[in-house]
């Protein structure tokens, strides 16, 4: 069950910005990612409601709203701008150097030493980015110099985010009451983002639109995390962090098949680069 749970959160979060893409701009980004948020919060407070589970006044409302807007939020919103001005593909690459800008973001704040393997899978992870940059250098427009550079963001906030679910846990906060709290954040969030900056709350009809948006919500938002959260508490959390080497190929084949990316060399190496990045960071050996 556990090699089940694992390849599905390998596949669906490999998928995620394929998904984003698909889902297009049919409504604004920011209403999509709230319909997306508001649908993930529902799912986790009917899950909060069957397990019976108490909201405890005591709990650290900070980190747990910290964690909430930085991970489904802020971090979700540049990301899915990143992807729709660049591409999915690239996306993907740079997001899986979250294993290592976290790492690091929290050897600053908990003042721990880094391992050599951070900074040689961070050396391979912006060489994969370069790699796979490389067919666009003579056409790079603004709008993929900035897709690039918000992905680059949304990648440093989740690790920020990542932080605050690190302290989170070490506080045996529970999961799905840290997740609840988290997207009804999000929700919030972007419910007022949307209302100052005058979104349009339409639903679009089209079927790819919805595909995407239910496939993030209830596939990327809920049923990927509660696999995860399950794995985390059989395996651990090193062995489950290991799956996120495998995005940049899975994104990577997706993104050749509904035609957005074209099979070259370049592809290929930044793919290659990326998970030797990311395997390499999330190795067990410890050289210091």
């Amino acid at each position: 069950m556990n090699y089940i749970m694992y390849l599905a959160c390998m596949l669906i979060w490999g998928l995620n910005f394929i998904a984003v893409k698909i889902q297009g701009t049919d409504a604004s980004l920011e209403i999509s990612l709230l319909y997306r948020s508001l649908i993930a919060f529902l799912l986790f407070l009917i899950l909060f409601i069957i397990k019976g589970k108490n909201l405890n006044t005591k709990l650290n409302w900070l980190t747990v709203i910290g964690f909430g807007l930085c991970n489904f939020a802020i971090s979700y919103l540049l990301l899915y701008y990143g992807t729709i001005l660049s591409s999915s593909v690239l996306v993907t690459i740079i997001f899986s150097m979250k294993v290592i800008t976290t790492p690091i973001l929290i050897s600053i704040i908990f003042k721990t030493n880094i391992a050599k393997k951070i900074y040689i899978g961070g050396s391979l992870g912006m060489l994969s980015v370069v790699v796979t940059l490389v067919p666009e250098f003579n056409n790079v427009s603004g709008d993929f110099i900035l897709g690039v550079t918000l992905a680059i963001l949304g990648t440093l906030i989740t690790s920020i985010g990542d932080v605050f679910s690190l302290y989170n846990s070490e506080k045996n906060i529970d999961p799905v009451i840290a997740n609840m709290v988290g997207m009804f954040s999000a929700t919030i969030l972007l419910l007022t983002i949307s209302i100052v900056t005058n979104q349009n709350f339409i639903i679009p009809d089209k079927v790819s639109y919805w595909i995407g948006l239910l496939y993030l919500s209830i596939m990327a938002s809920f049923v990927a995390w509660l696999f995860y959260l399950h794995l985390v508490k059989n395996i651990g959390a090193s062995e489950s962090s290991f799956m996120v080497a495998g995005f940049p190929a899975i994104g990577g084949i997706a993104s050749i098949i509904i035609g957005e990316s074209q099979l070259n060399i370049y592809l290929i190496l930044g793919i290659v680069f990326a998970i030797l990045g990311a395997h390499t960071a999330l190795s067990k050996k410890n050289s210091k």
